[in-house]
């Protein structure tokens, strides 16, 4: 005897197309706005805000912002600064991701902690703490003037700073995904002959590459707006210490406000482009990167 067609369903089937929230549409409605009235707020206002101030007195104005000496150096040294930091934040991710990932060994949980220090501690304190180390009465500061070397107040005091605010970015993108594949396809390829660098470049990076690309364009926002930390061991040297957000501030604060807007805007458009980007590769290699995750 055939079973009753009418147990097999469910109570309250959902229509195709139809939500399976059960909150009247009111309450949603409700919610969306809230949201979009929150992001546009505190963020696209903002936005608007920067590029109209920029834009105020003309293009002509806005161009003529950038005349400045100081602020095309500020420019150049935040370029060269987040082009020290962002690579080696490479090299760290993906060594980290794959000992914490790939292996199990002793300490693994400290280092999971560890990487996401700079997410709790607050740059201007990370600042504080290299000129603790480094400065002219730091731990180390009279062994480095003795031997003619000077990190507090120049650019390698601004590189390290930049990196310790920026380590976590490329790690936390891969130590997930990395945990989801899991070691298999490394086993198959060990079992085959590869050596472990072998395994490494044509198996485990192949497989993590387009959010090895995501972290490092969160790393390199970062590096490049970062403001706390390298304010305190930059010494606001004008022309030689100042990165862009340093010198927005400096603008700011000698009444400049076109110019100051005009290279806030600088900073401002690249967010866009990393979200721009950020969108469009989720979007043209969406099938690559739901595959890698079922691995």
């Amino acid at each position: 005897m055939p079973a009753d067609p009418r147990q097999t369903l469910p109570a309250h089937p959902v229509a195709a197309g139809a939500s399976p929230t059960t909150e009247p549409i009111a309450v949603r409605l409700a919610l969306i706005t809230v949201a979009l009235a929150f992001l546009a707020l505190f963020l696209v206002l903002p936005l608007i805000a920067v590029f109209a101030e920029a834009f105020r007195n003309g293009v002509d104005a806005y161009f003529a912002s950038f005349d400045d000496p100081d602020t095309w150096s500020a420019v150049w040294l935040t370029l060269g600064v987040a082009a020290i930091a962002v690579p080696l934040n490479v090299v760290f991710g993906l060594a980290a991701s794959w000992a914490v990932a790939k292996h199990e060994f002793r300490g693994k949980s400290l280092l999971v902690t560890l990487i996401d220090l700079p997410f709790s501690v607050s740059p201007v304190v990370s600042g504080m703490c290299y000129v603790l180390l480094f400065g002219a009465q730091g731990y180390f500061g009279h062994y480095l003037q003795s031997v003619g070397v000077q990190i507090i107040f120049a650019v390698p005091g601004l590189v390290l700073a930049t990196i310790f605010v920026t380590f976590p970015f490329v790690a936390r993108e891969l130590i997930p995904l990395m945990q989801e594949q899991g070691v298999s396809e490394e086993e198959a390829a060990l079992s085959l002959g590869a050596g472990g660098w072998r395994t490494f470049w044509s198996v485990t990076l192949p497989n993590v590459r387009w959010a090895l690309l995501y972290g490092v364009l969160l790393c390199n926002a970062r590096a490049m707006g970062e403001f706390g930390a390298v304010s305190v061991v930059s010494g606001h040297l004008r022309g030689q210490t100042n990165t862009v957000p340093l010198q927005v501030e400096i603008l700011y604060n000698d009444y400049n406000f076109v110019a100051a807007f005009a290279v806030a805007s600088l900073l401002a458009g690249l967010g866009l482009v990393t979200l721009v980007v950020k969108s469009a590769l989720e979007w043209r290699y969406a099938d690559q990167l739901a595959s890698g995750r079922r691995h």
